[in-house]
């Protein structure tokens, strides 16, 4: 594995790559990397033959300063995790490598961003089509692989990737979890001793309201789910949505959407913000 952390390094192994008619793959990460990245980076082995892994906290999607302060970082770990998931090129670049001058770009992403951590995180969005369309124009990749956890995340990229005209295949993968039920995240590091036991009730309470939804209104299932969650130690939902999962938009009515609906959360375990989803059958 080779660690770069140029711009003119990365595009010159990359093109060396393709030179030899290589299909590239792409995983975007902030690092702090679990067995969730790993997944990820697996997909895109098995299905390119050079993958390029972006180690990188990027500060424009950040609109809490002490949210970026406390984001963890664990180059280290994280090159070891790299060499052992056979990836090609780790790309770690400096703040400076990637904005040597400010990104005044602003997208017209439209409804899908403006909602649940569109509202929420004002700016958010933005910063994610900046660094991820940057990424997308130095390595030109034929394949992107994006985590399910940030569900709608991967609806913003789609938009921008629409938006910008790449032609790039947008991969979306399955949460990965631990045997208890919690999402994999970077951020469940910080989280206490005492949190991390109840903070498995997030998917726990979201899997029964599955069934519950069976005999419920949209209205009443989204009540159960935030009641529920709010009687937790520890715990105190931001928002949750059940939405059309390709506009991103609430429904008020389970046959609002043609397809299954999918309900997207954010609780706050302390001062840890984590977030999940789940899908509902029709």
């Amino acid at each position: 594995m080779e660690i770069i952390r140029t711009v003119k390094e990365l595009k010159h192994a990359v093109e060396q790559a393709k030179v030899q008619g290589a299909k590239i793959g792409l995983v975007p990460t902030m690092g702090a990397l679990h067995a969730g990245h790993v997944s990820l980076i697996e997909r895109a082995r098995c299905e390119n033959d050079f993958v390029v892994v972006s180690v990188f906290v990027n500060p424009t999607q950040f609109n809490n300063p002490t949210d970026l302060k406390t984001y963890p970082r664990t180059e280290e770990a994280d090159c070891e995790k790299l060499e052992a998931a056979g990836v090609d090129v780790a790309f770690i670049p400096s703040v400076e490598e990637i904005y040597p001058e400010p990104d005044t770009r602003v997208f017209e992403l439209g409804p899908v961003a403006e909602v649940m951590e569109g509202a929420m995180r004002p700016g958010h969005f933005n910063g994610v089509a900046q660094i991820v369309s940057k990424l997308f124009e130095m390595v030109q990749p034929d394949r992107a692989y994006f985590g399910e956890k940030d569900f709608q995340q991967i609806a913003v990229i789609r938009k921008m990737v629409e938006l910008c005209g790449f032609n790039i295949e947008i991969v979306d993968c399955p949460i990965k979890r631990e045997d208890d039920g919690l999402a994999l995240s970077s951020r469940n590091v910080r989280l206490t001793a005492e949190q991390r036991k109840v903070a498995p009730m997030i998917h726990k309470i979201l899997t029964e309201s599955v069934n519950f939804a069976k005999n419920h209104t949209v209205e009443e299932t989204i009540k159960m789910v935030t009641d529920e969650l709010n009687k937790v130690e520890f715990m105190e939902v931001e928002y949750y949505q059940i939405v059309d999962p390709l506009t991103m938009q609430p429904i008020a009515k389970w046959d609002d959407t043609k397809l299954n609906p999918v309900g997207c959360i954010t609780v706050y375990c302390g001062d840890v913000r984590l977030i999940d989803n789940i899908k509902y059958t029709k």
